[in-house]
């Protein structure tokens, strides 16, 4: 058996997308596949797997796994990549909308870029104060359909971003479901660097959409960046945020960036097994 897939990067985040509307793989055992084919060296390689599936609500439904073979509620990166992929297969037109854990999720193709409009983040808090070995750390946390630490930090590029975003992943204070952990630092006032341990894939990824949602969010609470904020991520592209806040709360959330096909291919059984 061979299964089409396109291969698509959003920002650096990079994904396996397959249209699963015919039930070919079983979404509810799907554990060991996604993580076989998501295995870099061995397989195709990525940060997570997206099916697309039918819906009755929208124009598709979609099932989002990391990496590790979890699913998750919401991605950024990769729903614009979903987005992309369902208008350029004919699943969509260039606006739609699709099902995800997080709700309906609407968004819209622009060439290679897509507009995403996010879920209603929640949970906002600033100034945790939280232990690490004998330490004591400022952090904020939001969730933008996952859940996201953000912590301000004064130099990034030799910041250790795997070992403080692990401890802050597993970190009592963020469990059960733990936490992704985001390290920024505000340029100016449009203008954020960002670099992030995701949950799931358990490593620092090239971006992450979600995780710029909450950087941005967060700068805003504290009133160091206005819409639309502009984050330079790991990999070197950039996300943009754009936002209305009323008082403490956020609404109108939208994510944009590109979304790049980077090829199409037939992926063999022997590569998931």
């Amino acid at each position: 058996m061979k299964i089409r897939f396109f291969k698509m990067s959003g920002a650096g985040n990079d994904f396996i997308v397959i249209d699963n509307r015919l039930g070919l793989i079983d979404h509810y055992n799907c554990t060991d596949f996604v993580e076989k084919v998501c295995r870099r060296g061995i397989s195709v390689g990525a940060d997570g797997v997206i099916l697309i599936a039918k819906s009755d609500n929208a124009d598709f439904k979609w099932h989002f796994f990391n990496a590790d073979g979890s699913e998750a509620e919401m991605c950024g990166n990769g729903a614009r990549c979903a987005a992309r992929f369902a208008f350029l297969e004919g699943i969509s037109g260039e606006k739609l909308s699709f099902e995800t854990l997080a709700g309906i999720i609407h968004a819209e193709v622009l060439g290679h870029r897509v507009k995403l409009e996010m879920p209603r983040p929640h949970g906002l808090e600033l100034d945790i104060r939280l232990p690490i070995e004998g330490k004591e750390y400022t952090v904020n946390f939001i969730n933008t359909g996952v859940p996201h630490m953000v912590k301000l930090v004064q130099e990034l590029e030799n910041y250790d971003v795997l070992k403080m975003g692990k401890d802050i992943r597993f970190h009592s204070h963020f469990q059960p479901a733990g936490t992704n952990a985001n390290f920024v630092i505000v340029r100016d006032r449009s203008h954020i660097d960002i670099r992030t341990y995701e949950r799931g894939v358990e490593d620092e990824t090239l971006a992450c959409g979600t995780g710029s949602v909450a950087a941005s969010l967060v700068a805003s609470a504290k009133g160091y960046v206005d819409s639309p904020v502009n984050l330079k991520t790991k990999g070197g592209s950039i996300l943009t945020v754009h936002f209305e806040k009323d008082g403490s709360e956020f609404k109108k959330v939208y994510l944009e960036g590109e979304a790049r096909v980077i090829y199409e291919g037939h992926l063999w059984e022997e590569g998931w097994k």
